[in-house]
């Protein structure tokens, strides 16, 4: 696509953000110097920048980008809905067309008895939700001091108070008071960096056991529910061992607490199935979705909620929640129509039978790249683990430095590969070509050898 010159200079529009837009997850000193990157368009799986230069969106905008860019059917419904009906709220009893047809899909599509959708903005806003849903659940059953939700450390569940207290991120913690009151975690199933001496099974049972353990610190009438992503998306693809899940989901029902797979991330797709929980074999009485419920196209979230759990809810008078775009029939129609490209272009079955199975087979590749220690990847979202020692399962003296360094390496090339500390990681649109996964893993090969020769240059590999 040939770039357009219907926007302000670069350097102009660089001066303005930077007076006047605080970006999220930034360090806004550090951009300044440097200048924001503009992006002004977006086809399929490439964005062009204010300067013309076309960039292999690795990372699906934000995990979220699942049917690619550009797909005209989308803006085309947002239109139409825009024309008819732009806004109206689902609060006091009313409802509208695109959020009727929209709960009866999802109802379809979720797996086993998750009949019934609550609407948010965004993942953030839906995690808040369920933490609101766990805790009136229990109250109405008879039990109100299920308060406490268990989550995961180094998990991330957005970043809204409640969402980013039940995640396990340290620098969020750091900043704002978190966590709120009753959200404890447990440590994640993370073999590569954690897993010492213990087979990945036994690694996975041993993490698992935490929970009942935890459950039994706190008091198994005090627990509501435990709250993972089937695999650990922004902590960086953390795959969990084959053993974990089986022993997560028996804890959940044998001890008698809620169980919450974030489909965030690995929703509508992503992982070679519908949901991430159908991957993992999970049956969780609430699914967090947001991202590929729309592509990202329009802003929308919501939770997933098994029957029963839900019919409590109902039976239990008002819920006094809600926010003023639940169910937004813009965001609701164009919701519908991503989920009609994924069904009838086969994009879900064609990553988990095709396109995904390609994409692990050639970054499987990079493992052999003398920086990787490994190189793991399930459906559509993967990760490197840099070291300066793959055999000893070494990490880097300053964490993050060569993850950065092979980063900026990356935007160079022309890739847009994201660094969690010093693992690279992918998750590009559903939609991609063998070619394009091509083209990804020899951008990668060639920023790793840059980011390798740049920290060698300035003393950084170094265990």
């Amino acid at each position: 696509m040939a770039p357009k010159d219907n926007h302000p200079p670069t350097t102009e529009m660089q001066a303005l953000d930077a007076a006047h837009h605080i970006h999220p997850f930034s360090d806004t000193a550090q951009m300044r110097a440097k200048g924001a990157r503009v992006i002004t368009q977006a086809d399929g799986c490439w964005l062009t920048d204010s300067e013309g230069k076309r960039i292999l969106d690795g990372m699906a905008g934000l995990w979220c980008v699942n049917i690619g860019y550009g797909r005209h059917e989308l803006a085309e419904v947002a239109a139409r809905q825009m024309q008819q009906l732009p806004f109206y709220n689902t609060f006091f009893m009313t409802t509208h067309p695109p959020a009727v047809a929209l709960s009866a899909k999802l109802a379809q599509i979720a797996p086993g008895d998750k009949n019934r959708v609550f609407y948010a903005g965004s993942g953030s806003e839906a995690n808040d939700t369920n933490i609101r849903l766990v805790r009136h659940y229990w109250a109405l059953m008879g039990k109100p001091n299920k308060r406490t939700i268990i989550a995961r450390k180094n998990g991330y569940h957005g970043s809204t108070m409640g969402a980013a207290s039940l995640g396990g991120m340290a620098g969020m913690h750091a900043q704002g008071g978190m966590p709120i009151p009753d959200i404890v975690h447990i440590d994640q199933p993370h073999w590569w960096a954690e897993g010492g001496d213990h087979s990945p099974e036994e690694f996975g049972r041993i993490r698992a056991a935490q929970l009942d353990q935890m459950i039994d610190q706190l008091g198994q009438d005090n627990v509501g529910a435990f709250i993972a992503e089937p695999v650990q998306g922004a902590g960086g693809v953390i795959v969990p061992p084959e053993t974990y899940w089986p022993e997560i989901s028996r804890i959940c029902r044998e001890r008698d607490i809620l169980l919450i797979a974030d489909e965030v991330i690995c929703g509508f797709g992503r992982t070679g199935n519908w949901f991430g929980s159908q991957t993992y074999d999970i049956d969780p009485d609430i699914m967090t979705i947001a991202k590929g419920l729309s592509s990202g196209y329009q802003p929308i979230g919501g939770s997933i909620i098994r029957e029963s759990v839900a019919q409590v809810i109902e039976d239990g008078g008002e819920f006094n929640h809600g926010y003023t775009y639940s169910s937004h029939p813009v965001a609701a129609a164009v919701a519908l129509e991503n989920i009609r490209i994924l069904e009838e272009e086969g994009i879900v079955d064609r990553v988990r039978d095709h396109t995904g199975p390609y994409l692990k087979k050639k970054w499987s590749s990079l493992a052999d790249h003398p920086m990787v220690g490994e190189a793991r990847m399930v459906g559509m979202m993967g990760a490197l683990e840099l070291t300066p020692d793959a055999p000893a399962r070494a990490a880097f003296a300053n964490e993050g430095t060569v993850g950065l360094m092979t980063r900026d390496r990356c935007f160079a090339n022309g890739l847009v590969m994201r660094h969690v500390g010093d693992k690279m990681i992918i998750s590009p649109p559903l939609t991609i070509a063998d070619s394009e996964i091509d083209t990804l893993v020899e951008l990668a090969w060639k920023s790793l050898d840059e980011g390798m020769a740049t920290a060698k240059a300035e003393g950084a590999f170094t265990a």
